[in-house]
């Protein structure tokens, strides 16, 4: 077989279900004659994010493969790299796939992807012959599977088009590769219990490390054994029931108040690093245990007081087993006070929203979507992601995730428009789950032409577009010239339809102006979707204010 069907081959060994294209190339032909699936998007922004989306949403355990564009005509690879690099920002595992300059081309192309991508990617490689390709796919899934994910690149050599290789010879077999992980020091493991359990004020500050490592359930044990509140990171949002009793949120209150008052923080799957979406404490006055799989993470923005590192499911397991010997002395029981502070703490959040949740206003606040959209659906089979700006600062803080992967989070390096790709990567990943993505107006117009993708491939999700007629809500100013300074909106888009629009593209699609109106046009799209067509809602909303940001100390 020819170097494609091999690639191709060796990815349908790896359980590879889908290749995420645009456009179609060599690689997508004999996708097509050696059955596997291709879905072609229509930008290579979102072939990418496709594969994103999936891969974050199996928590790994599903690598999403893509291919664009390269060798001697890069436009592909070039329009795709900001994907990639929020993918590597994000810590997501995916595999690209694309074609390389031939042997004779080498040296003289002024666009080397292996160069451009080296900075964005966990690994980016050019296959120079074909009799090494199951060697760099060994690799590929290697890196992808073990350590701190991250995104794979590799370039096949358009010169080995036409050596044809027996990949069923021994010398050439492939066999699927598992990934590796390891335990913990056991002394830092005993040194951190101790140093949490005599804590006054203890707080979990659990990042998405816990879902690639799938120790959520390893999370929910030793939070209830040590009775410590969790927070979670924007990107780790649902790795930790957020109806439990401990649950204190991501951001706002109860989040905030445990965060700045603890003494002791465990961050654990969790780099500690910089980022826009994270919370930022001060470490000068409180002890810092910090458990990642990659070192280059402990010591970077806090002093760290212990360690450990590895990976988080074995971690926590040795946490759990070393707080159990450590709490016979010590009598850890469950802690009504605490209970009750967060419960306390939460409805005083809640109070906040009440007028926003329950307002009859037209047009509709766009707290009452968010409310009746979590009170709607089955959240325990379903998945919910938002896009960037103020449909991921207002949903973040009232949808309550309550199963893993329930919720997808992200936005530290934003593609705008991600949120479709995460819920058409989700639904993929789990065809029986209810997806759905919250966009705005500045992302909707991102999204629009790969509604047509989702038609043609059945891919069955809901999009609520909080339509406020502009970009609203980051406080006047933020805009520059052009913005109105009472509601920090730029010029509104009076005339913009975008069920009209989704409708043109055969998606099921409806305009909502009436706040009763909401929860049976919810419905509605939800059996729409089970018919196995998307569906756009389109809900007519004000520009109201973003509550509960990040806390910056």
């Amino acid at each position: 077989m020819n170097p494609q069907e091999g690639i191709i081959e060796i990815l349908k060994k790896e359980g590879t279900e889908f290749l995420s294209v645009m456009p179609v190339g060599n690689i997508t032909r004999q996708s097509t004659e050696r059955k596997l699936r291709i879905i072609m998007m229509r930008t290579e922004r979102f072939a990418v994010g496709l594969a994103d989306g999936y891969s974050r949403a199996s928590n790994g355990k599903k690598i999403g493969v893509f291919n664009v564009q390269g060798g001697a005509f890069p436009v592909g690879s070039e329009i795709a790299q900001g994907a990639v690099a929020q993918a590597f920002e994000d810590s997501s595992p995916i595999l690209g796939i694309m074609n390389g300059p031939t042997l004779s081309q080498l040296g003289q192309n002024r666009f080397d992807i292996t160069r451009q991508y080296s900075g964005i990617t966990k690994w980016a490689a050019y296959i120079p012959e074909s009799l090494r390709i199951p060697e760099f796919m060994r690799r590929a899934f290697t890196y992808l599977r073990t350590g701190r994910r991250g995104p794979v690149i590799l370039e096949c050599s358009g010169g080995t088009a036409g050596n044809w290789v027996d990949y069923d010879d021994e010398k050439y077999s492939y066999e699927p590769v598992k990934g590796w992980r390891y335990q913990g020091d056991p002394r830092d493991v005993e040194v951190a219990v101790r140093a949490l359990l005599a804590a006054k004020s203890p707080v979990i500050y659990a990042g998405q490390g816990i879902f690639y490592a799938d120790a959520c359930n390893e999370l929910v044990e030793f939070a209830e054994l040590v009775q410590v509140p969790v927070v979670t990171t924007l990107l780790a949002k649902s790795v930790f029931p957020e109806d439990h009793p401990l649950s204190v949120g991501v951001s706002g209150l109860p989040a905030e108040h445990y965060l700045g008052g603890a003494d002791t923080v465990l961050g654990i799957g969790e780099s500690l690093s910089p980022g826009d979406f994270k919370h930022y404490f001060n470490g000068l006055d409180k002890i810092i245990i910090q458990s990642d799989i990659d070192e280059r993470d402990i010591n970077t923005r806090y002093k760290v007081a212990h360690a450990i590192v590895g990976d988080a499911k074995l971690i926590m397991q040795q946490l759990i087993e070393e707080a159990k010997k450590q709490a016979v002395s010590r009598g850890v029981r469950k802690d009504e006070g605490l209970l009750e502070e967060i419960r306390s703490l939460k409805t005083k959040k809640m109070e906040k929203y009440k007028a926003a949740i329950e307002s009859n206003e037209k047009p509709i606040n766009p707290y009452r979507v968010y409310w009746d959209l979590m009170n709607t659906i089955d959240r325990k089979n379903s998945v919910i992601s938002h896009d960037a700006g103020n449909t991921r600062d207002q949903l973040r803080t009232i949808y309550e995730a309550i199963i893993p992967r329930g919720f997808i989070g992200w936005g530290n390096c934003s593609s705008l428009g991600f949120g479709l790709s995460a819920a058409a990567g989700a639904k993929l990943a789990y065809p029986e789950r209810q997806c759905m993505h919250v966009a705005g107006d500045a992302s909707i117009m991102y999204q629009m032409g790969n509604f047509e993708a989702l038609v043609r491939e059945g891919i069955a999700i809901t999009t609520i577009h909080i339509n406020n007629n502009g970009f609203g809500g980051y406080g006047p100013g933020f805009w520059g010239p052009g913005h109105n300074p009472e509601t920090s909106a730029v010029t509104p888009f009076s005339t913009l339809s975008t069920s009209r629009m989704a409708e043109a593209l055969g998606e099921y699609a409806e305009r909502v102006d009436e706040p009763d109106e909401i929860v049976p046009a919810i419905k509605r799209a939800i059996k729409v979707n089970n018919s196995g067509k998307p569906a756009l809602l389109e809900f007519i909303c004000s520009q109201y204010p973003v509550y509960d940001g990040w806390m910056r100390a």
